[in-house]
């Protein structure tokens, strides 16, 4: 049984101080109250209010139709019943187009209780990070497979397969940490890629199929409950459901998991088998 956390409140310097002691952090997404109230009891630590509720509440096929206005309705929601996880709130698309456009979308999701936001980009938000830690505004720069940019890049691809393109992600996210970034997504990258990454970046690293390098995971909440609308799901996704008795179990189960590196076996992914192991890659993401 996991040790349910005293639902302290979780700030920036809460991950720093984790990292610098070299344990782990549990992150979900969450849309609604209910479930966001049962994380932070099961000893969730980061909870993200993902753009994937696009897909796994709205029923697209992509992120890419998710409103500022849906952001801020289920902000709202978790809010309501978050008893001190850390509430990261994601940019949806185009929210950040300009800087101008970033700086009022940014500071709208703090307003609503946000405590950081989530922007996706390398080289391409540098401007925008610099900007709204300038003011203030926690930024949390995501890497890797970024789902907005699915009809540039052709699909959920694996990212960084090629290691001659290593040495650009890693320059990349150096440069988002000195332009203010506090923390950092890596979502489907090989786990040789992250290792290098997190060898010389300072902040926090959050990962989702990364490999165990990365000082936190996060799952959406679906997919840990063996809800997931795909008909494979990709090897990464464990159902916590399937061997506990309810979902505040299965939660504290993914929490040991993720503390003890533990999440799981088959999570992450070598360069030699990434390819295969991303044939039928998940439809909804981070």
């Amino acid at each position: 049984m996991a040790k349910t956390q005293s639902n302290k409140t979780v700030s920036l310097q809460t991950f720093r101080d984790l990292k610098q002691k070299g344990e782990k952090f549990a992150a979900l997404t969450s849309y609604e109250a209910t479930l966001s109230s049962m994380m932070c009891d099961a000893g969730v630590e980061l909870i993200l209010v993902g753009d994937s509720l696009g897909m796994v509440i709205q029923g697209h096929d992509s992120t890419v139709p998710v409103s500022m206005e849906d952001i801020l309705y289920h902000l709202r929601c978790v809010k309501s019943g978050n008893k001190g996880a850390h509430l990261m709130a994601d940019m949806p698309f185009m929210s950040y187009a300009t800087e101008q456009l970033a700086y009022e979308n940014a500071t709208r999701l703090m307003q609503a209780g946000a405590n950081s936001v989530k922007v996706e980009g390398g080289e391409v938000i540098l401007k925008i990070t610099e900007l709204l830690s300038e003011r203030g505004i926690p930024v949390c720069a995501h890497m890797g497979l970024t789902p907005q940019s699915i009809n540039r890049i052709g699909g959920f691809f694996v990212q960084g397969r090629d290691p001659s393109s290593h040495s650009k992600i890693i320059d990349e996210a150096l440069s988002l940490e000195s332009a203010g970034a506090e923390l950092l997504l890596l979502e489907c990258i090989p786990d040789e890629l992250t290792k290098k990454i997190s060898q010389v970046i300072k902040i926090p690293t959050i990962g989702i199929g990364a490999g165990l390098e990365t000082d936190g995971q996060i799952m959406v909440v679906h997919d840990m409950l063996g809800v997931s609308c795909l008909e494979k799901p990709p090897k990464f996704i464990k159902n916590f459901l399937e061997k506990n008795n309810s979902i505040f179990e299965a939660m504290e189960d993914y929490v040991n998991s993720v503390k003890s590196s533990t999440l799981p076996d088959t999570f992450f992914f070598s360069e030699i088998k990434v390819s295969r192991a991303f044939t039928s890659l998940l439809k909804y993401t981070i």
